[in-house]
């Protein structure tokens, strides 16, 4: 089993991804007032890649839960507004790649900390939804990290651990590997920072390397 991490992946927001919060806090600000200091760009690329209750609550600590919400909600639509007009920039060989593994027998599956409306919609715009297995996500219940959708995965499927590959760019994706025994598989391409990911299986230079070890 391959799973893809998204965001830095096979995908990057990093185009966009300031307008949609720059967008959807000020529109909440103009209707509540209570917000007058907007995250700076370096301060929002940071959090990606973390459970969206995390980012918001990063970026936005002073607002409650419910605010927060409102303001996550509008930067989701954005934000899949966008991807689907063209925004965002997909990494070289995201098509080429995944049919690959699909044709060489892999169960594709996604483990991504970002909901299920923007994954599908960066798969689908991708042309590569119909590739992957039906999708788990964070439902702040029984699946609350990454970690966990692995978990599911591996109960769902019944694989050993070690057959798993988590293919990823961010911290995040190394925990949810090693916690579960996973291989890693490290995307340097991606938005990791220097000396985030303490180890990895490979290192992947470019999206379309998993051809050479898969």
């Amino acid at each position: 089993m391959v799973a893809f991490d998204v965001d830095g992946t096979l995908f990057s927001s990093e185009s966009i991804i300031f307008k949609t919060y720059v967008q959807a806090i000020e529109e909440f600000a103009q209707k509540s007032g209570k917000i007058t200091i907007l995250p700076t760009h370096d301060q929002i690329m940071l959090q990606i890649g973390k459970p969206v209750r995390e980012i918001f609550a990063n970026l936005l600590p002073s607002l409650p839960l419910e605010e927060r919400e409102q303001i996550s909600n509008r930067v989701l639509e954005l934000l899949c507004d966008s991807i689907r007009s063209g925004g965002g920039d997909f990494y070289a060989g995201v098509g080429s790649t995944v049919r690959y593994l699909k044709e060489k027998g892999y169960t594709i599956t996604c483990a991504s900390n970002g909901r299920r409306s923007y994954v599908e919609t960066v798969l689908e715009t991708a042309g590569v939804l119909h590739y992957f297995e039906p999708i788990i996500v964070i439902n702040q219940e029984n699946v609350c990290t990454k970690g966990d959708i692995l978990f599911e995965y591996i109960k769902k499927y019944g694989y050993k651990a070690n057959s798993i590959a988590l293919i990823g760019d961010r911290y995040s994706d190394w925990e949810a590997a090693r916690n579960n025994g996973c291989l890693f598989g490290y995307c340097s391409y991606g938005h990791a920072t220097n000396g985030e990911i303490p180890d990895f299986e490979w290192n992947f230079k470019e999206l379309e390397a998993l051809k050479e070890i898969f």
